[in-house]
């Protein structure tokens, strides 16, 4: 019974059950293997000037990590419309974001 706790009315919940207030998970960056991606994402983008390589890098990072996937594709997306990065780059950056998530609340 340790492993439980109760609810108001008697009803008994799981302690390692975490309660996210209703809010569903969303893919986000995978924190354990954050270096990991640090260290992709900036051979991916060595290609870029100095100028904007750090921004977009910047960028990427915190979208991925504190907003989610989706808002990270669509800012990646952004980005070679502006004709900041190519093609390839794009398509490279967006299956290096979804091979380092997980879903996350």
């Amino acid at each position: 019974m340790a492993n439980y706790k109760y609810r108001k009315y008697g009803t008994r919940v799981n302690k390692n059950y975490r309660e996210n207030n209703g809010e569903k998970a969303v893919k986000k960056l995978d924190m354990r293997r954050e270096d990991e991606f640090n260290y992709m994402l900036g051979t991916l983008l060595k290609e870029l000037p100095d100028s904007v390589r750090g921004a977009v890098r910047g960028s990427i990072y915190a979208i991925t990590s504190k907003k989610g996937i989706k808002d990270a594709k669509d800012y990646i997306i952004k980005k070679r419309e502006d004709g900041t990065i190519d093609e390839k780059m794009e398509k490279n950056l967006i299956d290096l974001i979804y091979s380092y998530s997980k879903y996350r609340n």
